[in-house]
């Protein structure tokens, strides 16, 4: 039997804070379910993410670690992740001020696989020699080979406190990308994404190709 979190509108209109003279809410449309917020909602649904890798110089050599909880802030070149103090990635940009940020391919999923493995009793990774890698060449720090987008970042801020998690802010002092995943005037988008699919992660745990795609309607003169 599967378990079950939802709560009925009965339920929930038996809350204390509803006898106390707060207007009773509505009934909510027909299949909607109330999910219990006292635990974690993450793991009811999917939600889809960008999946990239996150590279950190460690204090001999450096780390790869995968993350899907990412975006970039804003239209500026800030980007921004969520990670927790007990991972050795916040240890080592909270240490070096800097990280790699590079967006691996679909047929590069074992490869960033290989990079979530345990450490060894030495704190190594051996996954991740079978990893290939570049330099990067504004910070000390690497990228996965053969991803389409590579960024360098400096720390610009750690904000604590989201429970067990923090976002990790970084400023982008540089970027690159594969000659396929640019967009070009002279080059349809839906082109360029049949010939370079993207990868994204269908939280939890599951991945996609994204090659199929629709231009957005937005209204006439909409400007952000």
């Amino acid at each position: 039997m599967a378990f079950e979190l939802s709560i009925s509108t009965t339920e929930v209109l038996r809350e204390p804070h509803y006898r106390k003279g707060i207007a009773m809410p509505q009934p909510l449309p027909d299949r909607i379910q109330t999910l219990e917020t006292r635990l974690p909602i993450w793991e009811r649904f999917f939600t889809v993410a960008p999946l990239v890798l996150i590279g950190t110089k460690e204090f001999t050599g450096y780390d790869l670690a995968p993350k899907h909880m990412v975006t970039p802030l804003g239209w500026d070149n800030y980007f921004v992740f969520v990670c927790a103090a007990r991972h050795r990635t916040y240890q080592n940009i909270a240490r070096e001020h800097a990280f790699t940020v590079s967006y691996p391919r679909p047929t590069q999923l074992v490869l960033t696989s290989l990079a979530a493995a345990p450490r060894c009793g030495d704190d190594d990774k051996p996954s991740l020699l079978a990893l290939p890698t570049f330099p990067a060449r504004k910070i000390d720090g690497v990228f996965i080979s053969d991803a389409y987008i590579f960024l360098e970042c400096e720390l610009d801020r750690i904000l604590d406190g989201f429970g067990m998690n923090s976002l990790i802010t970084g400023r982008i002092i540089a970027a690159y990308a594969h000659e396929d995943a640019l967009r070009t005037s002279d080059r349809d988008d839906q082109d360029l994404l049949q010939a370079a699919p993207l990868l994204a992660y269908l939280a939890p745990g599951r991945t996609a190709q994204i090659r199929d795609t629709f231009s957005f309607p937005f209204p006439l003169d909409f400007s952000r």
